[in-house]
């Protein structure tokens, strides 16, 4: 199912994109992105003025012209791809919204490929397939129909009207993420705000573990100037699914637009044990940590995980029949270290010599002693094995992951 309507994706970035400034009509991209242009050319302009007020079917023939006369121009490819996607919203006929939909994925692919680094080419390259067809909004005609009206009203800026068809779908079945999502994102268009945050949370009601509808909530108290209501929006979202480059995306904007920086929990973990072609568990132990304070503790992080691949993980997961490197097992590795930092500690104090601490390791004690291993880990260290486990630890303990990330990691609004 789409997470969420091109149009509505397309025209979410290019509102952010604005308050960023990256992109502004006049301003000079950043370093490698398309630096042949010229931001006094009055087509370009123009092209920049229209999409800027999104007014996408009148912005695409004069990107065309501007990407034409300045093919290293990325935020003109750029501009032109979400221009499309919004453009394809408004078509009825399948094809003509395919069409577009795969010109805008080529101009997107141009625009990253000429060093662009902004949020949108990510977005909506993962939600445009290669071939730019889309799937229906719901299986049932009559929805789906309603659904498309309102993206190609929303698409054209007409809000009455994508309201209507919204509402309508929504009405048709009540448990549509998408209608109640889309309808919270066309009042955040009308500046109703309050309104806006009704429809959000109705779409947080039917699918809480869906970003989306946390993102456009706090992408719209942003704009409210709510940064502490917005602060808890984008934490919801990374509770929600924190393996979306475009969550981190809406959590960095609001930190950067408060002139703020992030906690530091940043750690410095051993490499793991390896398992060469006969089976043998090898373990690396980096030279230039030897001697230093808590080198001793973190020999065994190396030494608990040395235990996983041929014994503890078969006894942990009887279901599983190949090896991966699970939640389960860095916690473990991580808690064993925390406990022989301590032990070492108390044996120092015991023959009167000074503690020999280490502030990475104060920390990961810290993380045992608060019940935050196993959020640190799903937030900030997991790989593919252990983002396999988010789901059923969010389940059981989505308390903990909003803790962490609002005690820890996330700062506050002065």
């Amino acid at each position: 199912m789409q997470l969420a309507g091109f149009a509505h994706h397309a025209m979410e970035i290019a509102a952010i994109f604005c308050l960023i400034g990256g992109l502004a009509a006049g301003q000079s991209p950043g370093p490698g992105a398309g630096q042949k242009s010229n931001p006094d050319d009055p087509t370009r302009k123009e092209a920049f003025s229209l999409f800027e007020q999104h007014k996408m079917l009148e912005a695409v023939p004069l990107l065309e012209k501007v990407v034409n006369k300045y093919p290293e121009d990325a935020i003109a490819h750029e501009r032109l791809g979400v221009a499309l996607v919004s453009r394809a919203s408004g078509w009825s006929e399948p094809e003509r919204r395919k069409v577009d939909r795969y010109r805008a994925r080529r101009e997107l692919i141009i625009a990253r490929d000429l060093g662009s680094k902004s949020p949108l080419s990510n977005v909506l390259l993962e939600d445009i397939p290669e071939d730019g067809s889309d799937s229906p909004f719901s299986s049932k005609a009559e929805v789906d129909a309603a659904m498309k009206r309102g993206e190609a009203a929303f698409a054209n800026g007409d809000w009455n009207t994508a309201l209507k068809e919204y509402t309508l779908a929504f009405d048709l079945d009540p448990k549509l993420y998408l209608a109640a999502l889309d309808l919270g994102d066309t009042y955040f268009r009308m500046k109703q705000t309050d309104k806006a945050g009704e429809w959000f949370a109705r779409a947080i009601q039917i699918e809480p573990n869906q970003e989306t509808a946390y993102r456009y909530w706090g992408d719209a108290l942003m704009a409210a100037s709510r940064m502490k209501e917005a602060r808890m929006k984008f934490i919801g979202a990374l509770v929600a699914w924190p393996y979306k480059q475009v969550v981190w995306d809406g959590l960095n904007h609001w930190v950067q637009t408060n002139n703020l920086q992030y906690k530091n929990v940043k750690m410095q973990l051993p490499k793991g044990p390896t398992v060469d072609e006969k089976g043998n568990v090898n373990i690396s132990i980096d030279p230039a940590t030897l001697g230093k304070p808590g080198s001793a503790a973190w020999m065994s992080y190396s030494m608990e995980r040395a235990l996983w691949p041929k014994e503890k993980f078969q006894k942990e997961f009887p279901q599983e029949t190949t090896y991966r490197h699970t939640l389960k097992e860095e916690v473990a590795a991580l808690s064993s270290v925390a406990t022989v930092y301590h032990e070492l500690a108390e044996a120092d104090a015991k023959a009167g010599k000074p503690a020999q601490t280490d502030p990475q390791l104060d920390l990961l004690s810290k993380l045992k002693k608060d019940g935050m291993l196993e959020a640190f880990v799903l937030i900030l260290h997991p790989d593919q094995g252990i983002a396999g486990d988010f789901a059923a630890y969010q389940a059981a303990h989505r308390d903990k992951l909003l803790e962490f990330l609002d005690k820890y990691m996330v700062p506050e609004v002065p």
